[in-house]
């Protein structure tokens, strides 16, 4: 009893914060053979990770409404960083996705997944569900600016999961099937013209995900490679720092977007199974939070969040075996990156405050 007192005192989730751990301590492990044994490299991610740790417990401590009041003027500041960022924002690997701040470099776009069902939940909580087609229509602009000004930079992969947790928030909030149906017929006719504003080396993922065998050495490499890595861990793995498509340098991107192929030659089928159902712990958690939130803003953003957290897992894994296109979407809690992990323990932060603050107006 006195853990649990404990816990509510603090506004902790103990599930949600032990789920987390877990993965940040196999992204850890992970990251050390995908990186080469690079102690250094490891040793930074984890000071991300407890940074990123730090954050998501103060969020916690945050009520609800006092998140639900700050909701619009996260999403306009996120907005005015991701125009900051195509003026003057920092380059790296043919991109223009940061903005430099001297001790470290932060991706606006990153904020955005949290910003837009923050907003989209503020915009419906105070309105009478489902939603007709004045609030429909405002909240496809609220998705519409930042998803454009992130594709430009370009980052399609960030821009594909702002939109995914935008119409996560739709689609929680009753939006009818009739309104999804259209949605989805534009979007099918607005294909072509997407196709027409993609850069080259975009256009060339899209068609070698369709037959990565075309140009095995070009552009199909990453999934060739990725593949073979992962089929060749077989039932059980090769066993940890003896992956050889990784050591051997064979698979591009290792500690990044390609880091579950790392992961499935080390530890094979039975550690990928290991890995889901870790993953599926969380999602179920968040999902009981979100059910179980008293108020309308604290449920439509909670489902929203772990209903985004899915699809990352979704997409990364998807891109890894092939089954999608190669979008640049890391592995939650597992890849390298400092800004992404930030994002996913501020979302794990919100969904502890959402639970714990209503545990304890309902004693």
């Amino acid at each position: 009893m006195e853990d649990k007192t404990l816990a509510q005192r603090l506004h902790i989730d103990i599930p949600l914060l032990f789920g987390s751990l877990i993965l940040c301590g196999i992204g850890l492990v992970v990251l050390y053979s995908a990186s080469g044994q690079d102690l250094n490299i490891v040793l930074r991610q984890a000071m991300r990770m407890a940074i990123a740790l730090l954050l998501m417990l103060a969020i916690a401590q945050l009520p609800p409404e006092q998140i639900e009041r700050w909701s619009l003027w996260i999403y306009l500041f996120g907005v005015g960083l991701l125009i900051l960022v195509l003026v003057a924002g920092h380059v790296g690997k043919g991109a223009q996705r940061w903005l430099d701040l001297g001790l470290f470099r932060f991706q606006p776009s990153e904020l955005m997944k949290l910003a837009v069902p923050m907003v989209l939940a503020w915009l419906f909580a105070s309105r009478r569900l489902p939603p007709t087609p004045g609030p429909l229509f405002v909240s496809c602009l609220v998705i519409v600016v930042p998803v454009a000004l992130i594709a430009k930079q370009p980052d399609l992969g960030t821009a594909l999961l702002v939109a995914a947790a935008g119409f996560s928030v739709l689609f929680i909030s009753g939006i009818s099937w009739r309104w999804i149906s259209t949605l989805t017929i534009f979007m099918a006719l607005a294909a072509p013209v997407l196709w027409h504003f993609m850069h080259d080396y975009q256009r060339r993922r899209v068609l070698t995900f369709l037959n990565p065998e075309q140009d095995p050495l070009g552009a199909g490499y990453h999934i060739i490679q990725s593949t073979i890595a992962i089929g060749s861990g077989g039932l059980y793995g090769k066993g940890w720092l003896n992956g050889t498509q990784s050591h051997l340098e064979f698979l591009p991107e290792r500690s990044t977007d390609f880091i579950f192929a790392v992961f499935s030659e080390e530890f094979g089928l039975m550690g990928v199974l290991l890995l889901i159902s870790i993953y599926m712990f969380i999602i179920i958690r968040g999902l009981h939070i979100a059910i179980s939130a008293q108020q309308t803003y604290g449920k439509l953003l909670a489902s929203a969040l772990i209903l985004t957290f899915f699809v990352y897992i979704l997409v990364n894994m998807g891109m890894a075996t092939g089954q999608l296109p190669v979008v640049g979407v890391p592995l939650p809690l597992i890849s390298l990156g400092g800004t992404s992990v930030v994002t996913l323990m501020i979302a794990f932060g919100i969904l502890m405050s959402v639970h714990t603050h209503r545990r304890m107006l309902s004693e």
